[in-house]
């Protein structure tokens, strides 16, 4: 019934060679890939002008220049991460960059800073989306933490259900906020200029300015807008997801993604000075109150509301594919578990996904679901990485001296240095706000990896047969066995495991650790009925403890073995077939499983007898 559930659930099985299909051409790709960055537009704006409001009036000046730079990193950035698919086609971005160029550290240091940015993409952006539905209907916001959660266990499971049937379900909001956007862009500026309507502002502006203009001031509201600006990477470390030629189509993504940004970004920041938007705390959005300046209370606003939540919500979807994908990488490499390698029914990462939900959802419930607070750790990890990308990329161009490898090296040498300068102004505006958690994070989630990392090469080295001559390896050699066979009570399950342990060898005992002596006695009469030489040893433990004496006596036993003998553990297991059978039996062979396997010298086998109707109604 289980299996039955999750078919319908997460979609039927598919094939390995069905992989091919499961992959993203470019108006796919781009709903997928656009989701991230696109909807940071959403709340950009609205970060730069909770900073500036100080300002008073001037605010929407210095919004303009502030937007400008912006774009401008924007240029950078997307000029730079061309030349990254360009030379990493194989995916993994900033991380498989820096590793390769500028040692593992520096690449676990980005790969770090992307995991974080992803884990709070999904927090975020669910979270900015059930903002914009509260902004519509007020009185959901007393279940906003409950909705989001809901939220993200729901895009979780479309994404297991495989990446192309996700891509086709998100496809269609992702392209209803793009052409909604523009609309109310070009629909607002013909109403402001043409029309010449220019409506009251909402709220109340204040008349002079609480702070006076300062650098500072400027640099902690550029590093807010700079939210805007994450998910830009996404399309580099998914290259391999793309249809072929899957390096050209990741291209063609990027320049239509940034060109988007620019439009939609650039054109709502300019509406929210036409329009006078004012950050409102628990309030309406900024988009919002452009889009009741622009369409009232008619059917667009509410398509812009609805379509704003859902491009947020979708936003997720972009780390979805790009977490599972950079996990997947670096367990490659060996720095995170190799779970994280292995593919799903639906041939998606499913370890990757789960992770990331579970991760995300934990934030939410943290911080409330608050975006204001959650935006502060965002742009940090995701500009750590662009940076050690870009400087990843300068020594790639100089030690692969191709032609025109001096220019390639320069534009990336100054998108280095721009993002560079960009990570120390986020980190010591946003600091106080939450970044610091982001510093203290990265460098314990390399020291985590670089242990794994240590654990995996270790392992490997001992398992190695680079040194073995293959041809003189004897597969053949014998040992003589010992079997244990630990025993609560005589039943059908340990006869068939006596039974068992008798054909593989003669030297059998079976042991018993009772808490009660009636019971011992009991079991050595019953074993006296039995016609065999097998040993029964009957242990009393008067402390009511069961497991660790039997696992002591065993032990003792492989100790005492010689190299020739081999002690081999059978633990009879019975099977109930019915759904809380795991829950309700034998846990006490998986403690003695698990214990066991820790000795050198000892097997452990598991005997299962399964329960049938017939043991059940013969009880």
């Amino acid at each position: 019934m289980l299996n039955k559930f999750m078919d319908i659930l997460l979609g039927e099985p598919l094939a390995n060679e069905q992989s091919s299909h499961e992959k993203y051409n470019i108006p796919f790709g781009l709903a997928i890939m656009a989701s991230d960055a696109i909807s940071s537009v959403a709340y950009a704006a609205q970060e730069i002008l909770f900073v500036l409001i100080v300002l008073g009036a001037a605010a929407y000046e210095w919004l303009t220049w502030t937007s400008f730079m912006i774009i401008g990193l924007l240029v950078i950035l997307t000029i730079s991460y061309i030349q990254i698919i360009r030379a990493y086609p194989q995916g993994g971005g900033a991380y498989k960059v820096a590793k390769e160029n500028l040692g593992d550290r520096a690449g676990l240091s980005a790969g770090a800073g992307l995991i974080i940015s992803y884990i709070l993409t999904v927090a975020v952006s669910a979270s900015a989306g059930a903002d914009a539905i509260i902004s519509a209907f007020s009185s959901l916001m007393q279940f906003k933490v409950v909705f989001v959660v809901a939220i993200i266990i729901i895009l979780t499971i479309l994404n297991l259900r495989g990446i192309s049937e996700s891509s086709k379900i998100f496809a269609i909001p992702t392209y209803i906020f793009i052409f909604s956007m523009i609309f109310m862009i070009i629909f607002g500026f013909f109403k402001y200029f043409v029309l010449n309507i220019h409506p009251e502002p909402l709220y109340s502006i204040p008349a002079k300015a609480a702070e006076p203009l300062t650098v500072f001031l400027i640099l902690r509201a550029f590093s807010s807008g700079c939210s805007a600006l994450t998910g830009v990477e996404a399309v580099s470390n998914s290259v391999p997801n793309f249809k072929e030629p899957s390096q050209q189509n990741a291209k063609n993504v990027m320049l239509l993604l940034a060109g988007l940004i620019l439009i939609i970004f650039g054109g709502s920041s300019i509406l929210a000075i036409f329009y006078t938007a004012v950050p409102i705390t628990n309030g309406p959005t900024v988009i919002s109150q452009i889009a009741y300046g622009v369409f009232n209370h008619g059917i667009m606003y509410y398509l812009i509301q609805f379509s704003t939540a859902v491009i947020l919500l979708m936003a997720c979807n972009t780390a979805f594919t790009g977490f599972p994908m950079l996990m997947y990488i670096m367990g490659k490499d060996g720095f995170v578990p190799r779970q994280f390698t292995i593919r799903g029914k639906r041939l998606s990462f499913s370890v990757g996904i789960i992770a990331l939900s579970t991760v995300a959802a934990l934030l939410v419930i943290i911080f409330n679901a608050d975006t204001h607070r959650l935006i502060p750790l965002y742009a940090v990890g995701v500009f750590v990485s662009f940076t050690l990308g870009q400087f990843g990329m300068v020594i790639h161009w100089k030690e692969e001296h191709e032609k025109g490898w001096f220019k390639r090296a320069i534009i990336n040498g100054f998108g280095a240095l721009v993002t560079l300068l960009t990570t120390i102004i986020i980190l010591i505006e946003k600091f106080n706000e939450g970044a610091f958690i982001v510093v203290f994070l990265i460098p314990l989630i390399v020291f985590t990896q670089m242990r794994i990392g240590k654990h995996y090469k270790r392992v490997a080295s001992h398992l190695s047969i680079s040194k073995l001559n293959l041809r003189k390896v004897d597969l053949k050699t014998k040992y003589i066995h010992i079997v244990i066979v630990p025993i609560a009570s005589l039943n059908k399950a340990t006869i068939g495991a006596l039974q068992y342990a008798q054909s593989i060898s003669e030297n059998v005992i079976a042991i018993n650790v009772s808490t009660d002596k009636k019971e011992m006695e009991k079991l050595q009469t019953r074993w006296n009925e039995l016609d065999t030489d097998i040993l029964l040893v009957a242990k009393y433990s008067p402390y009511r403890a069961i497991i660790t004496p039997l696992l002591k006596y065993i032990e003792q036993i492989a100790n005492a073995a010689s190299e020739d003998e081999k002690i081999t553990v059978v633990v009879p297991q019975f099977v109930t077939h019915e759904r809380w059978g795991e829950v309700l039996h034998n846990h006490t062979s998986f403690f003695i499983r698990e214990t066991l396997l820790r000795n050198n010298n000892i097997v452990v086998s598991t005997f299962p007898y399964h329960l049938t109707d017939e043991d059940t109604s013969a009880n």
